[in-house]
């Protein structure tokens, strides 16, 4: 691991690396792709962790955000929001991390988010994704949170498919980010 070059090129390198290909593929939605992202090793990569950890911290740092807490859709969103919250904390920063339900448990808390006991009503929330194409998981991650009492108006995703997510969620009112877009991807991914 280089610790002296920035998370964000760490975290690109990995994406090259393990996650991103070309040639043709259909997707889950039945469309044909030329390209094929799936952040699940670079994200599960220690390394990888590490330098998402990183690259969101300074990007709060930099837009000067602060937030109560850090959550998104799990499965897909538990290690990002993890990776996030363990960085943050190496960063003298607090923040929470919450693991977001499709729907309520079945059994014990019925809850629709865990890790509650963290938050007090109204507590802002980062909504975190992999990968955003149309937005979906995100809004419904916004959807739960707001529904249960907390303010979730900023979503952070690694990676921007440049698919209608961003105009998705500005009709809700939600600041969109992406660390990369799949443009940047594909710039590097040719070089």
């Amino acid at each position: 691991m280089n610790t002296n070059q920035p998370a964000t090129t760490t975290l690109m390198n990995l994406i090259l690396e393990k996650s991103y290909r070309e040639g043709d593929f259909t997707l889950s939605s039945g469309l044909k792709s030329t390209f094929y992202i799936d952040l699940k090793p670079t994200i599960l990569h220690p390394v990888g962790a590490w330098a998402l950890g990183q690259a969101v911290v300074e990007w709060m740092k930099k837009e000067k955000l602060t937030f109560d807490g850090v959550g998104g859709l799990t499965l897909g969103a538990d290690p990002i929001v993890m990776a996030v919250s363990l960085a943050a904390l190496q960063a003298g920063i607090t923040l929470p991390a919450s693991m977001i339900r499709k729907e309520p448990k079945k059994h014990g808390t019925s809850r629709f988010i865990e890790g509650v006991e963290n938050f007090k009503k109204g507590a802002r929330f980062l909504v975190v994704e992999d990968v955003v194409t149309t937005g979906g998981s995100a809004k419904k991650a916004i959807e739960i949170l707001r529904n249960e009492g907390y303010v979730a108006d900023q979503v952070l995703t690694i990676v921007d498919r440049q698919a209608g997510g961003a105009e998705e969620f500005k009709k809700m009112g939600v600041a969109f980010h992406a660390l990369f877009t799949i443009s940047d991807i594909k710039a590097q991914y040719s070089r």
